[in-house]
């Protein structure tokens, strides 16, 4: 299967190529539903293509808003930039879109986003026979009904689903609360994650206010899990699926590289999932749930509203290793005498590196690296390569 990564800017999609990423999507400045990502203008649209050519991967460009009809004005523009730069795939909810597209833009694949909510066979034929290449499932469809769509189906059209990270707590991302609470419309791509709030009830004739809970841990009546299938990969391709997506274009690159890494190895067959569970761990997440896959309530669904991880992002390194040293971009403060764990796609994967030297960018012998961004020389006996990740137990 395809393992499709997110990239919010284009130094995150550099990071999930590093990692092993087959494909990976992104939005430009507008049409997108992540409007406060950094997304990509024209000329990084046409440098982010180049790139992901060049190393064998593809790159996905979403366009799946809601659209009215103002939407359109300057589409005709952008859509022939995308062609230009040879995007491999437009990712459309708004079949008013997926229409033009296909009517005036028929060299572009159009993959149809989970937004247009594809729940059935019927759906699907409908918008394969528009001329659509793939199909992003709805993320409510379990494993059994998956299954059954692909064989009314068969080969006319390939499958996505969403395998890792965040899910809305509305059907399929049609949400209305950000609109309503903040004039931000989710629809557009600027929302505003309500659901991620804490909320109070109060009855009518009193002031005073009640937290909805449900036990000790706190308030979580919208607020979802996020996904985790790394188990279940095996039964996904069974199902017919092609191509499994991961969730976070807004996440940092620390997330991609963590996440991208423990499913390629998942798919390259690392057996000790142990360490790729332990992986999953390290960087940002709710508690994993798989989502409706299996059939669980929706109760099971639910979440406290604060992200836990166990490990910190420390370092990029910047140039690949020699004589003895590493380049590292400083992320989060680290010392002499630190020991450091290495996020690799080799086999330099979890070493541990014992810091005894820092060179400051002016070349200093510092003893504590506390500048953020600070492009700093440290010592390293392992072949590290640019891209790669150093990282530090959270205390």
């Amino acid at each position: 299967m395809e393992l499709l990564a997110p990239a919010g800017n284009f130094d995150k999609l550099v990071t999930a190529v590093h990692f092993g990423a087959d494909a990976v999507y992104f939005s430009g400045k507008k049409f997108g539903l992540r409007a406060f990502a950094g997304n990509f203008d024209t000329e990084e649209i046409f440098k982010a293509m180049d790139y992901l050519h060049a190393h064998g991967k593809k790159g996905y460009v979403t366009l799946n808003i809601v659209a009215t009809d103002e939407d359109f004005d300057g589409l005709d523009e952008y859509l022939s930039q995308l062609s230009r730069a040879k995007v491999d795939g437009l990712i459309v909810s708004d079949v008013g879109l997926i229409y033009y597209i296909r009517k005036n833009f028929p060299e572009i694949n159009v993959h149809v986003s989970t937004q247009a909510n594809v729940n059935n066979s019927q759906s699907a034929k409908f918008f394969a026979n528009l001329g659509c290449t793939r199909i992003v499932l709805a993320r409510e469809l379990n494993l059994e009904q998956i299954s059954l769509l692909h064989q009314n189906l068969g080969d006319k059209v390939e499958l996505e689903a969403f395998v890792h990270g965040a899910m809305c707590i509305s059907y399929s991302g049609r949400c209305l609360l950000s609109n309503y609470l903040t004039g931000r419309d989710s629809n557009k791509g600027a929302c505003v994650q309500a659901c991620r709030w804490k909320y109070y009830i109060r009855e009518e004739s009193r002031d005073d206010a009640l937290p909805i809970e449900e036990d000790e841990r706190g308030t979580y009546i919208l607020n979802s899990k996020d996904m985790c299938l790394i188990d279940h990969l095996d039964e996904l391709e069974k199902a017919g699926i092609s191509s499994i997506k991961i969730e976070g274009r807004m996440k940092s690159d620390y997330y991609v590289a963590s996440v991208v890494n423990a499913y390629r190895r998942a798919l390259d067959g690392e057996n000790d999932f142990s360490v790729l569970h332990n992986e999953l761990e390290k960087t940002s997440h709710r508690r994993y749930t798989t989502g409706f896959y299996f059939n669980a309530t929706d109760k099971e669904y639910l979440e406290d509203s604060m992200p836990v991880q166990t490990y910190v992002f420390i370092a990029k390194v910047v140039e690949d290793a020699r004589d003895g040293r590493v380049k590292v971009e400083m992320r989060n403060r680290f010392k002499v005498g630190d020991t450091l764990e290495v996020l690799s796609a080799d086999d330099n994967f979890l070493k541990k590196l014992d810091i005894r030297e820092i060179i400051s960018s002016t070349g200093q012998q510092i003893d504590d690296a506390k500048r953020v961004q600070e492009i700093v020389t440290i010592n390293c006996p392992y072949n590290l390569h640019a891209g790669d990740i150093l990282r530090v137990e959270k205390k």
